[in-house]
C-alpha cells in the first residue's frame, strides 16, 4: 500500500501495534528479571544448599604439571637426555633450555662437544616480581648445520649467583663482567670479576628495574658569537 493511498485510520492502527509490540517486549523484560530460568533456579537452590552445608564443595583438583618434551633435534634429543633436570622449550622456532645453576658449566661442556662450539653472547635479564628474578641467557651456534641453542640460568634476588662459564668459553668473559656490573650477579670462578663500564666506586646495578633513574649534570660550552 502506497502512502497515497494510506488512510488516518491505517495510521493509527499502525501506532497502536507498535504500542503493543512494545508493551509485550517490555513485559517479556520483566517477566525475565523477575522469574529466574530454570538454571538459574537450579544454580540458587545449589547455592542455598552448600551455604547450609547439605553439600560438601567440590574441591578442585590440582592442575597437571605442564609437560616440556626434549627437542626434535636429534642433538640437542642427546643432550635433553644426559641432562634430565634440564627443561626445553620451542620458542618462535628457537630451541630454548632452562639450566639449573649447578649444572650449568657441565651443560656448557656438554653443549660445546655436541657441536655447539661458537660462542655467540651473554646477558641478563632482570624480571623484579619473578623468582627466580634474573635469568642469565646464553646463546651458542652450531656452524657446522647451523643451529642455534638458547639457554636460561635462573639467579635468585637475595643472592644473585650463577657459575661462571668462562673455563668453557673463554668468549664469555667480558659478557659476565658487563652483566655484574650492571645487574649485580655474581659469577662464581670468573678470574677478574670486575666492572667494565662503571667506575669501581659507583654505588648500585644501573639496569636492574629498581635502580633509581637519576640525572647526570651535563655542562656547555659557551655558543660562539660571530663579531
Amino acid at each position: 500500500m502506497s502512502d497515497e493511498t494510506r488512510t488516518p485510520d491505517d495510521a493509527g492502527h499502525d501506532e497502536v501495534d507498535a504500542k503493543a509490540a512494545e508493551e509485550a517486549v517490555v513485559k517479556a523484560i520483566e517477566e525475565t528479571v523477575e522469574k529466574p530460568s530454570s538454571i538459574e533456579e537450579e544454580m540458587l537452590e545449589e547455592a542455598a544448599e552448600l551455604a547450609e552445608g547439605a553439600v560438601p564443595a567440590v574441591q578442585p583438583e590440582p592442575a597437571a604439571p605442564v609437560e616440556h618434551p626434549p627437542p626434535d633435534d636429534e642433538v640437542l634429543a642427546e643432550l635433553a637426555a644426559a641432562f634430565p633436570q634440564v627443561r626445553w622449550d620451542d620458542v618462535a622456532g628457537q630451541d630454548e633450555a632452562y639450566v639449573p645453576a649447578d649444572a650449568v658449566v657441565a651443560f656448557a661442556e656438554a653443549a660445546r662437544d655436541a657441536g655447539y662450539s661458537t660462542f655467540i653472547d651473554l646477558c641478563a635479564v632482570d624480571y623484579l616480581r619473578r623468582a627466580p628474578r634474573f635469568d642469565v641467557v646464553t646463546h651458542l651456534v652450531d656452524t657446522d648445520r647451523p643451529h642455534r641453542l638458547r639457554f636460561h640460568v635462573g639467579a635468585e634476588a637475595a643472592d644473585p649467583v650463577v657459575p661462571s662459564i668462562t673455563s668453557v668459553f673463554p668468549g664469555a668473559n667480558f659478557y659476565e663482567r658487563e652483566a655484574y656490573d650492571l645487574f649485580g650477579i655474581v659469577f662464581t670462578g670468573h678470574t677478574d670479576l670486575t666492572r667494565i663500564l662503571l667506575p669501581d666506586d659507583w654505588e648500585g646495578h644501573p639496569l636492574r628495574k629498581d635502580y633509581a633513574v637519576g640525572s647526570v649534570p651535563v655542562q656547555f660550552k659557551g655558543s660562539h658569537q660571530a663579531t
